[in-house]
């Protein structure tokens, strides 16, 4: 099975990997951006997200594998590989796993080490959904805001509304099997895995998810790398300041 993506523009090929509960279309405004200077962008969606298929297996190990079908499925060679959060991880763990075929490796706001499980109050609100009750975003909406209090996160979680047949919403998301694996969002990588190419750390700087403690970490798994900070950003940097993520990304690239 191959997954789902946009692919736009033609040259060397730039492969994005969305974050836990998001899909390719998320990276569509960048991804334009970036086809724009050159670049054949793959804006995937993975396993259980978006359009991609639904499996009961859902891990990093399995994840790499199918970025790797769907590079041989398209004919792809070396590839510069961004992914955000859970994608970060997925990218990270591609690029150990086969280095032979990642030009660069970019992480936007991950770092290689465990994260506790933090997504209970938004798997919990979505679990909430009941699809012979609500027939609207907007209905929709207004369920998630009893249990989520943030606009933006309702937004985010809420492009993954789609019609199943007409005046019958339902999720794209595999909702069972992600609620299941949340805990394994947060997994480490193997502390014995190590990629020796070119690999770009960034973080927002409100953002918690890499500290100064965690360079150590980084510098064990990437001997090749960099961190920047893009200031007054969050963990959604890359659409809090998306022309700053432009613009730092397009330079090490």
């Amino acid at each position: 099975m191959i997954l789902h993506s946009q692919i736009m523009g033609e040259g060397e090929p730039l492969v994005i990997l969305h974050g836990f509960l998001g899909m390719g279309d998320n990276w569509k405004t960048l991804g334009n951006r970036f086809a724009a200077d050159g670049y054949q962008v793959h804006l995937v969606d993975q396993r259980n997200h978006g359009r991609s298929f639904h499996s009961p297996e859902f891990n990093y190990g399995v994840m790499a594998t199918d970025l790797l079908t769907y590079l041989d499925h398209y004919g792809l060679g070396r590839i510069m590989l961004l992914g955000h959060s859970m994608g970060g991880k997925t990218a990270m763990e591609f690029a150990v796993q086969h280095p032979e075929r990642v030009e660069k490796l970019i992480v936007a706001d991950i770092a290689p080490k465990e994260y506790p499980s933090h997504h209970q109050d938004i798997l919990k609100a979505l679990s909430s959904l009941d699809f012979d009750q609500i027939k609207s975003r907007g209905e929709a909406d207004k369920a998630l805001a009893q249990y989520l209090k943030e606009p933006g996160v309702r937004q985010f979680l809420l492009k993954n509304l789609y019609w199943v047949e007409k005046g019958k919403l339902g999720l794209r998301i595999n909702l069972p099997v992600l609620t299941q694996y949340a805990g394994q969002v947060g997994e480490a990588l193997d502390q014995n895995s190590m990629y020796t190419g070119p690999t770009l750390f960034l973080r927002g700087g409100r953002s918690s998810y890499i500290l100064e403690i965690d360079e150590m970490g980084i510098g064990h798994h990437f001997a090749d790398y960099e961190l920047d900070t893009i200031n007054d950003a969050g963990h959604w940097l890359h659409a809090e300041k998306p022309d700053e993520f432009y613009r730092i990304v397009t330079k090490f690239l």
